[in-house]
């Protein structure tokens, strides 16, 4: 999403059978919400880290099978092995009850503040230095980025819509989360694509020769 790229690496404190403190971090919390909708194979973790966990929180590949590994050393996922006689062997990754416990007591736990990093922000703070083609060139760039994902996401709306039904709108289901986050992104890409033409329509009529400013829509 374009609101992807969090950095914080935010640690929930839990105890241990042994009474030795655990971190689950917030990758860890992402995986389990994964799996706790069902059990996934490795390389199903994995892109399903991108989409659609990578449009709201960002992990490299590298970060992802450590992480299930510390969750596996701490009891709060189990794998079994598929063997395959033509390719490497497989690992089916679930979530086990010590995982199911602790991922729904973090999720009612207070989301930590993170504070906004925005560069196109910072550039827009001093954009009456800029050079007015070039900075309209950069924010319809922008607004077309945006409004892409905006596509994107509508998209997927439609298809999460046609396939759950009526559990979009039930609390209690998985499937009303993941829209939950979805609608969350087309709202973001929406108002960001707005703001980037409102920029651009200002800098056109600016460099028109007129000087009125509007507020923007969004």
């Amino acid at each position: 999403m374009g609101y992807t790229g969090l950095c914080v690496e935010a640690r929930n404190v839990l105890s241990s059978q042994e009474g030795w403190p655990l971190h689950i971090r917030t990758l860890g919390y992402a995986l389990l919400g994964l799996l706790a909708r069902r059990p996934l194979w490795g390389y199903d973790l994995a892109r399903r880290m991108k989409e659609p966990i990578g449009y709201f929180w960002y992990a490299n590949h590298s970060q992802i099978y450590p992480e299930l590994a510390a969750l596996e050393t701490n009891g709060f996922v189990t794998h079994e092995v598929v063997q395959q006689w033509d390719r490497p062997d497989k690992k089916l990754y679930s979530i086990s009850e010590a995982g199911h416990a602790a991922l729904q007591r973090w999720v009612m736990e207070p989301a930590a503040s993170s504070p906004p990093r925005d560069e196109l922000m910072v550039k827009a703070f001093s954009v009456w230095l800029a050079d007015r083609d070039a900075a309209i060139t950069m924010y319809r760039t922008h607004e077309r980025e945006h409004l892409r994902q905006l596509a994107v996401y509508e998209t997927q709306r439609a298809e999460v819509e046609a396939r759950h039904g009526a559990d979009v709108q039930r609390v209690d289901s998985p499937a009303f989360a993941s829209y939950a986050t979805l609608q969350r992104g087309i709202q973001h890409e929406r108002g960001y694509a707005e703001w980037c033409g409102w920029m651009a329509e200002a800098l056109e009529r600016a460099q028109r020769g007129g000087t009125h400013s509007e507020e923007p829509s969004c």
